[in-house]
């Protein structure tokens, strides 16, 4: 098995070299990066999303490219900012069975989330409907009337000063749930500026900081700190139980690091 699949789109000038976690007959599991939307998105057709570059990149006979078949279609949903696991199907069949096992509501997916603030208890459930706000397009807020069913799980791994690191177990794992459930009790995912968070930033971290003349400071994480670690499923086919994982991205890593040398709890 090719270990990763190199994906480019010239119009944006912009690189991807993408970890595979699992493939077979039935399945595509890759790593995906932050930053790389899964499909098209309906206000801008000319955004690189993955479905695309990978089909483009088949159609022009990629190596990693398999033989017997271009079927390749998103199991799931990962939003923009959301690295980790990305489950595909090389076939409609396939596609039908796991979105058929995906509804049953049983946990399958397990999250990775930096937060602001600290939870009273190390494990706690947000069982909370979600709806589309109606005002703000692309948000979503807890609406016991309009929304539908969500649960989440949350358990700390983590603690520092100021700051948590959960791992989170969404059922069914809606649009922005994690997100929209965490800030619901004062703890936004840091960097989600959609949703609240801040960027977590060094300087705010280590004492007597110094940033050089006329540099600006970047980020540690600047985007959602969220990740897909893992994915327990039944095989569609074979029927037996895989857990596909994904490791943290670099800039999680950092940041975790950090924040046990500067903000210990």
């Amino acid at each position: 098995m090719i270990a990763t699949i190199k994906l480019s789109a010239p119009s944006t000038r912009e690189f991807w070299e993408i970890p595979i976690l699992h493939e077979d007959d039935c399945l595509l599991a890759l790593d995906k990066p932050s930053g790389l939307l899964t499909s098209s998105d309906r206000s801008n057709s000319n955004r690189p999303n993955l479905v695309k570059l990978l089909h483009a990149a088949i159609e022009r006979g990629a190596a990693w490219a398999t033989e017997g078949g271009t079927y390749l279609a998103p199991a799931h949903r990962l939003d923009f900012e959301t690295s980790g696991v990305m489950l595909l199907a090389k076939s409609k069949p396939v596609l039908i069975a796991l979105a058929n096992s995906f509804g049953t509501g049983k946990p399958g997916r397990k999250y990775v989330a930096l937060v602001q603030g600290s939870p009273a208890e190390d494990r706690f459930e947000i069982d909370a409907k979600l709806a589309p706000h109606p005002a703000r397009i692309g948000l979503m807020r807890i609406d016991p009337k309009r929304g539908k069913r969500s649960c989440t799980v949350f358990e700390v791994i983590e603690r520092f000063s100021g700051w948590t690191l959960l791992r989170c177990e969404p059922v069914p794992d809606r649009a922005h749930q994690i997100r929209s459930h965490l800030l619901s009790v004062g703890l936004p995912v840091v960097g989600d500026g959609l949703y609240g968070g801040w960027p977590l930033l060094l300087s705010r971290l280590k004492p007597n900081y110094r940033l050089k003349p006329d540099c600006t400071e970047r980020p540690l994480i600047d985007r959602a700190a969220l990740h897909v670690e893992a994915f327990a499923l039944s095989h569609p086919v074979t029927h037996e139980p895989i857990t596909i994982t994904a490791p943290w991205p670099k800039n999680l890593r950092v940041a975790v690091k950090y924040l046990r040398l500067y903000s210990p709890p």
